[in-house]
């Protein structure tokens, strides 16, 4: 287990990263292109992390805050098939996705040049840009942004990890005992609320760029404006005679790996599991008819469902003021 990420530490860290990647003013074009809307990509480069989890660390250091703090005990679900889902007694893990960690380190042991070598691989939500996890949200709580962010929004997910079935690598994370379905419909309704990367919206709407970015040491993540990101990965492949994942993966993403070796060959080595995401090859997940149709109905529905969560919502914080 890795000691808890100091302030020193992450501002030392914050210098170094933020001195490597102002050199190509990627920061500068990420922060112009925020404010015009324009969508924002993420270049991670697999060759350069070196697994030393500062990423992890600094996520959960700057977003502790909306980590959820579930009410005890837990309301009786029924049926009793359903299952609690209570991470809050394991916050420290990083060894997988978790509601109180979006971020955190694959490792793949490949060959490469007929050499053993093992890669360390920085997973998280992969902001899809025609995610289905905001497209088929029955309660509008998953949300995309202009700038190509999907963000879950605590204040009305019912946790009916919708979001994580139809996620083509099952990212988003529940958290039993939290949210409104504790005053709506406590036995019934969706069991918590869901989690996962919000790529640090709240830090980027101010112009400035997500944690794991700006700690990183060794300079793994490029942020900027899509179109200039995915020219960036396809010139580094080519350099590497890489690979890229992401550009094509259930319709394309906001992010970008760059590999020097195949990703099955990584997804064959990189351990997978619940919270676990994979690095198979994705189809287009709402390029079917029947997730189109779907989306169409869903749409209006979540739409009036979510203002009347919304206007719930917010009426309770009133009442609580």
């Amino acid at each position: 287990m890795r000691p808890e990420i100091t302030r020193r530490a992450f501002l030392k860290g914050s210098v170094i990263a933020a001195c490597s990647i102002a050199s190509t003013s990627s920061v500068a074009r990420a922060a112009a292109a925020i404010k015009t809307g324009e969508p924002i990509a993420t270049l991670i480069d697999i060759s350069r992390c070196t697994g030393c989890e500062e990423c992890v660390h600094a996520c959960k250091e700057v977003n502790a805050d909306k980590y959820p703090k579930p009410a005890k005990p837990f309301p009786k679900m029924y049926p009793k098939s359903v299952k609690v889902e209570d991470w809050s007694d394991k916050t420290d893990a990083t060894e997988r996705l978790t509601p109180y960690n979006w971020l955190y380190i694959q490792s793949a042991t490949v060959d490469i040049n007929g050499e053993k070598k093992e890669l360390t691989i920085p997973r998280r939500c992969m902001h899809c840009t025609n995610p289905p996890c905001v497209k088929l949200c029955p309660w509008g709580a998953s949300i995309q942004l202009d700038n190509g962010i999907s963000r879950i929004d605590s204040d009305i997910c019912l946790g009916g990890a919708k979001c994580q079935t139809v996620c083509p690598w099952l990212i988003p994370q529940r958290q039993t005992g939290v949210g409104l379905y504790l005053d709506i419909l406590p036995a019934f309704a969706g069991n918590g609320v869901m989690y996962k990367c919000d790529r640090c919206y709240n830090r980027m709407a101010r112009g400035e760029i997500p944690a794991c970015i700006k700690i990183c040491p060794e300079n793994v993540q490029t942020i900027g404006p899509r179109d200039e990101i995915l020219k960036q990965a396809h010139d580094l492949a080519a350099s590497m005679n890489g690979y890229i994942y992401g550009e094509k993966e259930n319709g394309g993403t906001n992010t970008f790996y760059v590999s020097p070796v195949p990703f099955d060959k990584l997804n064959e080595s990189i351990e997978k599991g619940k919270g676990q995401p994979h690095l198979a090859s994705v189809e287009n997940s709402m390029a079917t008819g029947d997730k189109l149709a779907m989306a169409m109905l869903v749409a209006p529905v979540a739409g009036v469902m979510g203002a009347a969560v919304r206007f719930y919502s917010m009426s309770k914080k009133r009442m609580i003021k």
